[in-house]
């Protein structure tokens, strides 16, 4: 099974992500951290580089049976689509989650009081998510909003939501 996560930065997408690929035993695909690795080795980051390595250790590991949780802003319809033929390549299913944050001063203070735990990365400002490039969601797929929320009730929203879908968590 492949959990395809996306949403603006600051809405608590890693959180939620890595919580689920805990609580499933699932491997776990950062892009800002694949993408950080390949500038740190001299890779200048142009494009979808860090989806195209994300999209193949997602491959490597749902061909061995492991349950993939892929962890990204996936912006665009193109990056969404690519997530799904990735699981479809390997014969399995997956579901989409777009995480947000409908209280946009909540959102804000996420954005501007997050820690950063990957050295090297640089965060994104407020002003950044406000001009990111993020196009609507076209596909069914799961919205979790965090808005008011511990991460401890986001991550059992999301449960729910999976579980009443008839996907096994």
């Amino acid at each position: 099974m492949l959990y395809i996560f996306g949403g603006l930065p600051g809405t608590g997408k890693t959180t939620l992500s890595m919580r689920l690929a805990q609580d499933l035993g699932a491997l776990h695909v950062r892009i800002d951290t694949i993408e950080q690795a390949l500038r740190d080795s001299g890779v200048r980051i142009e494009g979808g580089e860090g989806y195209v390595v994300g999209y193949r250790v997602a491959k490597d590991n749902l061909r061995l049976g492991r349950d993939v949780v892929v962890d990204s802003v996936n912006p665009w319809a193109v990056t969404r689509y690519e997530w799904r033929e990735t699981a479809r390549g390997q014969g399995t299913t997956f579901v989409e989650i777009e995480v947000v944050c409908s209280d946009r001063s909540e959102h804000r203070r996420r954005v501007e009081s997050r820690s950063n735990d990957i050295p090297g990365l640089t965060l994104p400002t407020w002003n950044d998510v406000l001009n990111r490039e993020y196009h609507p969601w076209e596909e069914d797929h799961i919205v979790i909003d965090t808005a008011g929320q511990t991460p401890r009730q986001s991550v059992a929203a999301l449960h729910w939501v999976i579980k009443s879908m008839g996907i096994g968590v």
